[in-house]
């Protein structure tokens, strides 16, 4: 594939689209700050509902990805261009290692969506004009063998960027080659089968009017350099806040209540007495501050003793007749 000075092909709906995929990302990462700092309470890095989101938006994103490899270089490579684009990708991949090493070091981001671009651009760029067979199966390959094989060996952070792991190791972004390639050359295959039909000249012709439509393509043009610079901006207004407010200390107590309703009612009890009871549970608590030795499990004899009194206390207000056993193997939070 030579250099080409033809100018390339641009599609205002395209760019458009990757406006919309860049403002899902920043609501998903703002939603995952704000859990992270516990200002709301959803696990959005594991909830199963927040999963499909995170999923669906990286689908998005590596999908424009194959479009605009093939909008950017389908009739041979622009090496200077791409190779200009890459190293931004390559050096914006690297600062946000850095940046997460130091401040997650334990699950800082190693093989994240930038790692991924930076590496899938130049893995794609043979099935920019190979026989259009060999996308589709390579496409459908990459991402179906996860599926269907798995090793100890990608567990480890050295060999996980490929995909094949049992469990993946702590990381608060991965994006591993399978089976996220795949879905590279799946754009890269609608798009040359777009540009090779009628449908490709009416989608050049769509310009949407109006002030959404030229501020979408505008965040779409400059994505990649918003992708970079967004998480900085939100934990610079979220850490602070997150400092002065401590949304921690509000949201432990309701963490206590969920998990203490949760396990009294699974030992038969009703849920309007497992309240009572943990309510009671969580008074003892704030009155002893108790908070850490109840996080930690690491309690002194005399946090012991109370928590035991507090126990057979709050077991009597919901089963009177039992003062002197309470119910504490039951409902013992």
């Amino acid at each position: 594939m030579s250099e080409v000075s033809a100018p390339r092909q641009r599609f205002a709906v395209i760019d458009i689209a990757r406006g919309v995929a860049i403002i899902a990302m920043i609501a998903y990462h703002l939603c995952w700050d704000l859990s992270y700092f516990r200002f709301i309470s959803a696990d959005v890095g594991y909830d199963p509902q927040w999963v499909i989101i995170a999923r669906s938006i990286l689908s998005a994103f590596l999908f424009l990805v194959g479009v605009g490899l093939v909008l950017g270089h389908g009739r041979g490579v622009r090496w200077r261009a791409f190779w200009r684009r890459w190293r931004f990708v390559l050096a914006g991949a690297l600062l946000i290692t850095l940046g997460t090493y130091f401040v997650f070091p334990q699950s800082f981001v190693y093989f994240g969506v930038l790692h991924a671009i930076a590496l899938f651009s130049v893995l794609a760029l043979p099935f920019l004009l190979a026989p259009l067979w060999l996308p589709i199966g390579v496409a459908l390959i990459v991402i179906a063998l996860p599926w269907v094989y798995s090793h100890s060996l990608f567990n480890e952070k050295a060999w996980s960027w490929i995909g094949f792991w049992e469990v993946p190791p702590p990381a608060n972004d991965l994006v591993p080659v399978f089976p996220w390639f795949g879905v590279v050359l799946l754009g890269i295959v609608a798009t040359r089968v777009v540009l090779s039909s009628p449908l490709a000249e009416r989608l050049a012709r769509i310009n949407p009017p109006g002030r959404l439509p030229r501020v979408l393509s505008f965040l779409g043009r400059w994505s990649l350099l918003i992708y970079l610079l967004h998480q900085p901006l939100l934990l610079a207004l979220i850490y602070p806040a997150a400092a002065v407010l401590q949304p921690q200390i509000s949201m432990r107590q309701s963490d206590f209540l969920g998990s203490c309703q949760s396990t009294c009612e699974a030992g038969g009890t009703g849920p309007d007495l497992c309240t009572t009871y943990c309510q009671c549970g969580l008074q003892t608590i704030e009155d002893n501050d108790l908070w850490e030795a109840v996080y930690s499990g690491l309690l002194t004899a005399q946090e012991q003793t109370i928590l035991v009194a507090s126990n057979r206390q709050c077991s009597a207000l919901i089963y009177p007749e039992l003062q002197d056993e309470g119910p504490a193997e039951r409902t013992a939070p």
